[in-house]
């Protein structure tokens, strides 16, 4: 935001320049970007008198000047201007002179004659304007002689340019800079006039009706103004418009501008013709309604537009523009005056949609305080009054439903000194809270502050240390040496996992990747979620960067698949990533925040099916010591093929989905190979996990493998045959290893051939070969039993 000095020094008696104020600005908190000197580029130019004018001796389109420039000795001036005379007052641009554009004057022979410079027009000290200009700028009779130029015309203003933050919306104003002045010199700053007398006596109230059909608008107030006088706004009021960046129209629109910029409110003017019904509705466009705004673009609008309508048809869109219907013309007798507050994450998404940023808009996105309206009215009718531009009409229509209040917030002073590192008293802390408007009680050591509605950053007792350490000034906080050791603190259980996840995909060939975790509401329906699926009901972001950023995510799928799909769509043919990041679920109260779970993503695609995603699982099972895990199959989950897909369990508990994504998922992200994929919950993982190496003997006596074939249904999964393996052969059983799966022409259809080798060992001795066909035969009863298994 540009803040003319001259501007601020209206309201806060400030006795340094205005570098040096940018200079304390900053220490104290508000960021300057840049302290811009108008006309600093202008050099060594003064004004001067023309004592006498001759013709040149061999030019006759050239004139020689003698110039008095307030010295004793006369300089001489060739010119080819015509329109000055003797006596006239003109700048001069003497040797070594620097125009506005940057070119350099030196003395010199024109036709054989010296000149010491060169007389300026308005557009070589670069306040030409637009208009046209014809010959020397010449100044008036009662200029001072020999005075720098940039002080004659006043071209050594500043102009002060803040990065304003978020959080700080009252400083999107001059008064609001003004007050941050005050506060870092230790003076007082005033208010503008506020007061004004209604005129006429007719009443608002009688001529117009105001309906708030949605709570994005959380005030609406209006005035009138009859009998109004179009003109242009005075000499000093487009100067300070001017100095910060916004056109002079006409006195109207220019004190609605002139009080956005002082107070921070933006306003609106309305031509009261325009208003046919008498009454002005506060609700939502229709979709696919066009509307000319105050630019003359015609602009399509959708019911998340807030707007502004006469009952009839829409006038202006509410905090961003005004319509070209009801601007207020050269003829217009009577206005309306708006000062209202709207939601300011409607505003921003609603501004950024329509390709409209304002002056308006940038302050409403940043949620303004509500009772900022009243001031902001109350200040352009005292300035109705002031130009003498119309009579202001009785009563005032205010719709403000949900009141702000102040905050009341109660810090120790023994904390603040403790937290900041300082020994202030707190009177000097009250002193400092005073300065910025954050009126403070001492109660024994504690400060009680009341806190302004316009200052929505000051919610807890940390706030309050800030405020009371910027205006002291950080540069007088002692440093403090940070306290460290060179022994490192043992890792938690968490970060040990976590390390232990993370290699073990990276030795599995897996690339980590990282996402966002905020998604568009768009992603269910590209990974075929149903309508009603609890995955849609999210957490929503109250300020978000667009509808791209503009929910949490609850699964981490659709980040995965943007990742794939990217290294897709640049010929990559093998992609094989990994991610740890966070899904969350939002809790029914919504007064609590919402469950956040650790989530692990593996994403493949190229040269891999769906054993080799199991095979990295099974690795990740073995590197956490988990125990108890089954994989069952997985039929309901919409985004993964349904015959390709199975759940792990640790025990009971579903701790990860895997398999094959569905080609119509595949298909949406442009991806024209099978894509597999596994979601894991790292918490449940965690829970079980035992990374605690328990080392046991290499075994004394030797193992004993037997080898089956079976022929089973093609319906019957391995890990059932594996578990009754295991069963069946209890404590003997040391390891069953699947080798062999087969379908041919030998084999029945509708059934499969499987072969297992089972390794056989006792720990306490040798066994014997009939101790294992003892052990072997129960096994193949149970499987034909329990699954209808045939020894082949």
């Amino acid at each position: 935001m540009k803040v003319p000095y001259n501007w601020l020094k209206d309201y806060v008696n400030i006795d340094i320049d205005a570098k040096e104020l940018g200079d304390k600005l900053t220490l104290s908190g508000s960021k300057v970007e840049e302290v811009i000197m108008a006309g600093d580029e202008i050099q060594n130019i003064v004004t001067c008198k023309i004592e006498k004018i001759e013709q040149h001796p061999d030019a006759d389109k050239l004139k020689i000047c003698e110039v008095n420039i307030g010295k004793e000795e006369p300089i001489q001036i060739v010119t080819a201007a015509t329109n000055m005379k003797e006596q006239d007052k003109v700048p001069v641009a003497l040797h070594g002179a620097v125009l506005a554009d940057g070119s350099k004057i030196k003395k010199g022979k024109l036709r054989g004659v010296v000149s010491n410079g060169m007389f300026c027009s308005e557009e070589e000290l670069g306040i030409a304007g637009d208009e046209p200009v014809h010959g020397l700028m010449i100044l008036p009779e009662d200029m001072e002689i020999g005075i720098d130029i940039k002080k004659a015309l006043g071209l050594n203003k500043a102009i002060i340019d803040f990065e304003i933050t978020s959080n700080r919306p009252d400083c999107l104003s001059v008064l609001g800079i003004a007050r941050e002045t005050a506060a870092t010199l230790g003076t007082e700053y005033k208010k503008p006039n506020m007061k004004y007398t209604s005129k006429n006596s007719s009443n608002i109230s009688e001529e117009l009706r105001v309906e708030i059909k949605d709570s994005l608008c959380k005030r609406y107030m209006a005035r009138g103004v009859k009998n109004v006088k179009i003109a242009p706004s005075p000499q000093w009021m487009q100067e300070r418009l001017l100095d910060a960046g916004v056109r002079p129209i006409n006195n109207i629109v220019d004190i609605t501008n002139f009080v956005m910029l002082e107070l921070g409110q933006p306003m609106h003017a309305f031509d009261k013709r325009e208003i046919t019904t008498g009454t002005i509705v506060v609700e939502r466009a229709k979709n696919g309604e066009k509307f000319i705004t105050l630019d003359e673009e015609e602009r399509e609008l959708n019911e998340d537009v807030l707007a502004i309508k006469d009952g009839e048809k829409t006038i202006a869109l509410a905090g961003i523009m005004g319509g070209l219907n009801s601007e207020v013309k050269d003829d217009t007798k009577e206005i309306i005056f708006e000062s209202a507050n709207f939601d300011g994450t409607n505003i921003r998404v609603n501004s950024k949609n329509l390709g409209l940023r304002t002056e308006s808009s940038s302050r409403f996105e940043k949620d303004i305080d509500p009772n900022l309206a009243e001031e902001a009215l109350n200040r352009a009718c005292a300035l109705i009054e002031e130009l003498n531009c119309g009579d202001v009409m009785e009563g005032t229509i205010d719709i403000y439903n949900e009141k702000k209040e102040e905050k009341i917030l109660e810090v120790s002073s023994t904390w603040i000194n403790g937290f900041l590192g300082t020994n202030l008293s707190k009177e000097e802390m009250k002193e400092f809270l005073d300065r910025l408007d954050l009126k403070t009680e001492i109660s024994g050591e504690a400060l009680k502050i009341k806190v302004p509605t316009f200052r929505i950053d000051i919610n807890i007792k940390e706030d309050i240390a800030e405020e009371v350490a910027r205006i002291y000034g950080y540069d007088k906080i002692p440093t403090t040496i940070i306290k460290t050791t060179t022994e490192r603190e043992p890792k938690d259980k968490k970060q040990q996992l976590d390390d232990k996840v993370i290699d073990t995909m990276i030795s599995s060939g897996l690339n980590q990747s990282i996402s966002y975790s905020f998604v568009s509401p768009k992603v269910f329906d590209m990974i075929a979620l149903e309508g009603d699926s609890i995955l849609r009901k999210v957490v929503k972001i109250k300020n978000p960067l667009g509808e791209d950023y503009s929910i949490m995510r609850t699964t981490t799928i659709p980040s995965m698949m943007e990742s794939l799909a990217r290294n897709y769509s640049r010929n990559n043919e093998v992609a094989r990533l990994f991610e740890i990041g966070k899904i969350y679920i939002p809790n029914e109260d919504q007064t609590k925040l919402p469950e956040e779970k650790n989530i692990l993503t593996i994403g493949l695609y190229g040269d891999c099916d769906y054993l080799d995603l199991k095979g990295i699982l099974e690795n990740l099972i073995d590197a956490l010591g988990l125990t108890k895990c089954t994989f069952v199959r997985e039929k309901e989950n919409v985004s993964y093929h349904p015959g390709k897909t199975a759940n792990l369990l640790i025990g009971k508990e579903k701790a990860a989905t895997l398999g094959e994504i569905h080609p119509d998922v595949t298909e949406n992200y442009g991806i024209d190979t099978p894509v597999y994929m596994a979601e894991i919950n790292l918490d449940v993982l965690y829970k079980y996990a035992n990374i605690i190496k328990e080392y046991k003997p290499l075994p004394k006596f030797p193992a004993v493998t037997r080898d089956i074939a079976l022929l089973v249904d093609d319906e019957v999964l391995v890990q059932e045959i594996e578990d009754s393996i295991r069963k069946a052969g209890g404590s003997l059983v040391e390891n069953v290893k699947l080798f062999d799966v087969y379908k041919g022409k030998q084999i029945p259809e509708g059934k499969k051939s499987i072969a297992y080798a089972i390794v056989y060992r006792d720990e306490n001795k040798t066994l014997t070969d009939k101790e294992v066909n003892k052990v072997h035969d129960k096994i193949l009863r149970a499987l034909e039993y329990k699954l209808g298994a045939q020894l082949r």
